[in-house]
């Protein structure tokens, strides 16, 4: 695959108020990065915690609330995609539990499904680079999303059920909307974990890809996909994603107008985000 030469902006941290990492050095466990030239509009979300290969923790918990909090309000956000810092890893499910109390357990659950409904209620598109291991928490991140990518040796699922546990951040809830009732029953039930090849063949991803010597193949194929949304009209993409999760459908926008004048005088719209 040909790749698009993009102008990068540098990773920054958009840090957790009240929070440190603690990750090396004290850096930032979530890092955000805005492209540029021909690719902006596609903001990233870095997910970079190596020491615990992405666990959700509660330091990156908070970092990635707040990190959505700011972003949410930036309207030249068109869309957003989360990838790794951690080669083989995307997302790993908690470690910390096993350390934290019945009481402390309850509340970290409910702020962890918190922070999947802020994903899934995102206001622009969402995508989900999986360049590596996506288990439990982390496969429930990537459900949250709107669009998912794999690479075709990533494994991924919901595996609670081996350890005695559940799907606690919404797992239950968007496996079945995304495979149906019966399949998903199945892969919970038993805690199988898929190939990206496997997830593809099922729906689980939009598209799995074969792994590249650098490890981000998904990456290169998630920006991809980010680059076919850029050129259609902003608020239309917004208020069709608002219509598939809410039944929506009417779009009184400017762009609206714009575009359907624009089919029937045979031109390229220009949309203005209105």
């Amino acid at each position: 695959m040909l790749r698009v030469l993009c102008l990068l902006r540098p990773w920054r941290p958009l840090r957790a108020r009240g929070c440190a990492s603690d990750g090396a050095a004290g850096g930032s466990e979530i890092q955000v990065r805005a492209l540029a030239g021909p690719d902006q509009g596609i903001t990233e979300i870095l997910m970079n915690r190596p020491s615990a290969r992405n666990a959700l923790g509660n330091v990156f918990v908070s970092e990635l609330l707040e990190t959505l909090a700011q972003l949410r309000e930036d309207r030249q956000v068109r869309v957003l995609l989360f990838r790794s810092g951690v080669k083989g890893v995307f997302c790993a499910d908690l470690k910390e539990r096993e350390q934290m109390s019945e009481a402390e357990v309850g509340v970290f659950v409910q702020r962890l499904r918190g922070l999947m409904n802020d994903i899934a209620a995102f206001p622009a598109p969402t995508i989900a680079a999986m360049d590596g291991f996506a288990l439990g928490g982390g496969l429930e991140l990537a459900l949250a999303c709107d669009l998912r990518v794999a690479a075709s040796s990533a494994v991924m699922g919901l595996i609670e059920t081996t350890r005695g546990l559940l799907p606690g951040a919404g797992g239950t809830q968007r496996l079945p909307r995304c495979l149906g009732v019966a399949l998903a029953k199945e892969l919970i039930f038993t805690g199988r974990r898929l190939s990206g090849t496997e997830a593809h063949v099922l729906g689980l991803v939009n598209h799995a890809v074969a792994q590249n010597e650098e490890g981000d193949a998904a990456y290169q194929r998630a920006r991809a996909l980010a680059q076919e949304i850029l050129p259609q009209a902003p608020i239309a993409v917004r208020l069709g994603k608002v219509a598939i999760d809410r039944g929506t459908e009417n779009i009184p926008t400017r762009d609206r107008l714009e575009g359907m004048a624009a089919f029937r005088e045979k031109r390229t719209p220009k949309f203005v985000g209105k």
